[in-house]
């Protein structure tokens, strides 16, 4: 027997998009090179192996978003640093809203993500970059 959420993740969904600017993908398309802007790829690295990504995006996948982004965490990275604008994406723009939200409530501004994801960005014929896959360090 299935067990019954109290909170499913449509309604995640619907109250993240509620409280987050999504930028809709003809628009977003205008943002690749914006050095005012830092798009950031949520998806798993095999996913990018696999499609690609948008041209200089920043890799931070969803597992470890929240302690790259924190400057008291160990895995801080400086990219999270900067007064720019980030906005994120991956496949389809679940993980990407939700992630939003949660930066958004950590104090990350300005931050958005991307309508549809990277799917939509292919779909719109945004420019793909073709991410390599690196022999595992010994």
């Amino acid at each position: 027997m299935a067990k019954v959420m109290k909170k499913g993740f449509k309604r995640l969904l619907e109250e993240a998009n509620a409280k987050i600017e999504t930028i809709p993908t003809r628009d977003a398309l205008k943002l690749a090179g914006d050095d005012t802007v830092v798009l950031v790829d949520l998806r798993d690295i095999r996913e990018l192996w696999r499609e690609g990504k948008i041209p200089g995006a920043v890799h931070a996948p969803r597992g470890m978003l929240e302690f790259w982004v924190d400057p008291d965490s160990p895995y801080y990275r400086d990219v999270f640093g900067q007064d720019k604008k980030y906005v994120l994406y991956c496949q389809s723009g679940w993980r990407s809203a939700l992630a939003a939200k949660e930066l958004q409530d950590m104090g990350l501004t300005p931050i958005a993500h991307i309508e549809g994801g990277f799917h939509a960005w292919k779909d719109a014929g945004g420019a793909v970059e073709t991410v390599e896959q690196k022999p595992a360090k010994s």
